[in-house]
């Protein structure tokens, strides 16, 4: 596993500074393991609540009331098995959900929550993780303009010494697919100035690069930045814990640089390749034993099987361009006529792109997150071309099939298909396969 504890320190500097974040990454990218690591490394100096918003349930957020009393019995539940508390303390707020459920709105939560903070004996940090669960509910925004206000109040009304927001989507989309489509003001409950005007005291959720949590400090006029991607030196770190039981005698500099290239990092991919030469590739025809294994060879027969498999994150990313056809044009307009874009972080569909983890900003341009993503996206939009046309379909499928012929048999295969396919192609139809062919030594 990736040593944390380099991240973990850059982000209890914020939490000291008494700031409230979020961290706002593509699904898979390390959020819920960032915020389990950080719950235990911030016990020694606080008291540590977790929460996860996907427990509460859509029914929960119907109103303030309903809202109200699950967050006070979900908070309760934690803070009592997380941290030793005096009873005391959380007394009046166990007794208000026994007597007076029914009259507990956000207003009277907050006032409990605040006399907990006032009494504890260190100060409280409250992390939620999958806040998106509560996207499309006012009363969540409600819930968010109340942390607000007891933040900006805070030399009167005791609160958290910290928050912490977890989820794929910012502060800002969740607003937007609140509105009616003609209706996108983008005014948010996180700011302090009539008009949305640019504010000092401002409480905003900004949005984040590919590869970066971005961490708004609300009465400091730099945003800190800590990565969440694994770059060569954390995989190395980590193929050095495993070589220390396994001796497979790898070249630890080779794998790790491989694996990035072809990664750039994102985390659950990083992950899934070496539990595919672990545990799956290990005993095969080629792959006798780990040795053989932790290898180039061995690296590129777990790619190959990444790229081709189904997971749940290449499912709910190809979702995303359904729901998003902006972002389906702008990934082909990257992938096939290879344009550059420029990447331009006020844009939305280049925001979207990027909160999505489809891209990345590079010297400015907008390009694809990493080889893996681009080859599943190349797949995918191959087999929709290819859908149109029987023999174009047959032609893909025995492509597939001849992947481990050889080079030479697929140059002349390819070269034979073309003659046949061109002169009845559209132009984008051949521009798609062009592009293709070009990096078929990717896909084989």
């Amino acid at each position: 596993m990736v040593d944390l504890t380099s991240r973990l320190i850059d982000i209890k500097n914020v939490v000291d500074a008494g700031d409230y974040f979020t961290i706002n990454r593509a699904r898979q990218y390390g959020k819920t393991t960032t915020l389990q690591a950080l719950a235990s490394y911030l016990k020694q100096d606080y008291i540590v609540v977790s929460l996860d918003f996907q427990k509460l349930g859509a029914g929960k957020f119907v109103n303030e009331n309903q809202f109200a009393v699950a967050f006070a019995g979900l908070f309760l539940r934690r803070i009592k098995m997380e941290n030793k508390m005096d009873n005391e303390i959380l007394f009046p707020l166990e007794s208000a959900l026994k007597d007076s459920r029914n009259e507990m709105e956000l207003l009277e939560l907050f006032d409990f929550l605040s006399d907990i903070c006032a009494n504890a004996d260190r100060p409280i940090v409250l992390l939620i993780d999958e806040v998106d669960a509560a996207t499309n509910n006012q009363v969540f925004l409600s819930f968010l303009a109340q942390l607000r206000a007891d933040y900006l109040d805070w030399e009167m009304t005791p609160t958290f010494q910290s928050v912490v927001l977890a989820g794929v989507y910012d502060i800002r989309s969740m607003k937007r697919k609140l509105r009616p489509e003609d209706d996108h003001k983008e005014n948010s409950p996180w700011n302090t100035r009539e008009n949305n005007e640019p504010s000092e005291r401002g409480l905003s959720f900004g949005e984040c690069t590919r590869n970066q949590i971005e961490i708004v400090l609300f009465d400091c006029a730099s945003d800190f930045d800590v990565d969440m991607s694994f770059g060569v030196k954390d995989i190395g770190n980590m193929l050095h814990q495993y070589e220390e039981d396994y001796h497979t005698g790898m070249d630890i500099e080779e794998i790790s640089k491989l694996i990035y290239d072809y990664t750039s990092g994102y985390p659950v991919l990083v992950s899934r390749i070496c539990k595919l030469l672990d545990e799956k590739l290990v005993g095969i025809t080629n792959f006798p034993d780990k040795r053989s294994v932790w290898t180039q060879d061995g690296i590129m027969e777990a790619i190959k099987r990444m790229i081709k498999e189904d997971n749940p994150l290449y499912e709910s990313m190809l979702g995303k361009l359904v729901v998003y056809p902006e972002l389906k044009s702008l990934l082909q307009e990257l992938l096939f006529n290879g344009n550059p874009i420029p990447y331009v972080a006020t844009t939305s569909y280049i925001k979207d792109a990027t909160m999505f983890g489809f891209i990345r900003n590079e010297n400015d341009t907008a390009v694809i997150s990493n080889r893996i993503f681009e080859a599943v996206l190349y797949n995918s939009f191959i087999a929709e071309e290819f859908a149109g046309s029987n023999y174009m379909l047959l032609v893909y499928r025995n492509v597939i099939n001849l992947s481990w012929v050889g080079t030479l048999i697929l140059e002349g295969f390819w070269r034979n298909s073309l003659k046949l396919l061109v002169s009845s192609m559209a132009k984008r139809t051949r521009n798609l396969l062009r592009m293709w062919v070009e990096n078929i030594s990717f896909f084989f």
